[in-house]
């Protein structure tokens, strides 16, 4: 067994709001692979996806390791298939309207209001990929949860690392929870008693917009956070949105345009204020049921 102290964070002494969002067509408009490595080794995009689902359903294989066999063997002979190359093909992902300057402007909303606001990913992508985006290398992201490979000595993808489907995403939403960030650290099946969690549900912020996120949004939901469903504002697609809200999966929607005054500008920002005056109730709540409780063991 590994010997690892892991880093936890702790309790701050002011609220903590984490934002989570899903990466393709949340803060993207197309699948990652899709903007560029599909077509560098000679697939059209709906023949590539095909493919990946097939191997999948014909071996009762996991579809995200069944993309990452084929994005591997598929570049064999034809393009470099190291962290460096898959950093480069992310650098020219397309982002959403306003997605750029979202980050920083929500951090400091959250300021203003005296909450500390955190975002993370939590994707079914590549992590390599999404490392290379100009908003992980500007330090958007407190941290990226998403399927990732093990490289050898010469840099080169070998074997995936870490596979995270739409059921494993959740198991991320309880690590952020705790502070327990570490994807190793078995903290995480901890018992916390209220007073000690980090980021409350109610305090979390799910960001997706489609099937692979319902069990994010479901369980947030239930437990009294904010889940959004986001649609692409080019097309007005809404289906699926409505269909999660029909389902009871998000509590609101919005076009996934990023820029300030947007409406999912505003939601947010609502959100924050919402947050920054319930939790001084809920501090308030804190200090009256200590002090019962001071006042028990005195009378004792």
């Amino acid at each position: 067994m590994s010997e690892k102290e892991y880093v936890r964070k702790q309790k701050e002494d002011r609220p903590v709001v984490a934002i989570c969002y899903d990466f393709d067509k949340t803060l993207s408009p197309d699948d990652m692979q899709a903007q560029g490595y599909i077509q560098s080794v000679g697939y059209d995009i709906p023949e590539f996806w095909k493919k990946s689902n097939i191997l999948a359903a014909e071996n009762e294989m996991d579809q995200n390791l069944a993309y990452m066999y084929l994005m591997k063997q598929e570049a064999e002979g034809k393009v470099l298939f190291t962290r460096r190359k898959l950093a480069e093909y992310g650098a020219n992902v397309k982002l959403f309207p306003g997605v750029e300057q979202w980050f920083e402007r929500i951090r400091k909303y959250g300021k203003e209001q005296d909450v500390i606001v955190e975002h993370y990913i939590i994707s079914s992508g590549l992590k390599e990929m999404i490392e290379g985006t100009s908003v992980a290398r500007s330090g958007a992201f407190e941290k990226i949860y998403a399927s990732s490979f093990y490289f050898n000595d010469h840099d080169v993808a070998v074997w995936p690392a870490q596979v995270i489907n739409y059921t494993s995403k959740t198991q991320f939403l309880f690590r952020i929870e705790k502070g327990v960030l570490d994807i190793n650290d078995p903290a995480v099946n901890e018992s916390f008693s209220p007073e000690e969690i980090r980021v409350p549900f109610r305090n979390i912020v799910y960001i997706g917009d489609s099937d692979t996120d319902i069990p994010c949004m479901k369980l947030v939901t239930t437990y009294g956070g904010h889940s959004i469903g986001v649609y692409d504002a080019q097309t007005e697609d809404k289906a699926k949105v409505y269909k999660m809200m029909r389902d009871g999966r998000i509590r609101y929607f919005a076009p996934a345009d990023y820029t300030e005054n947007s409406e999912l500008d505003r939601l947010v920002k609502s959100i924050i204020d919402r947050t920054a005056a319930n939790e001084s109730l809920e501090a308030l709540h804190y200090q009256c049921k200590c002090s019962c409780v001071i006042k028990k063991h005195t009378r004792d």
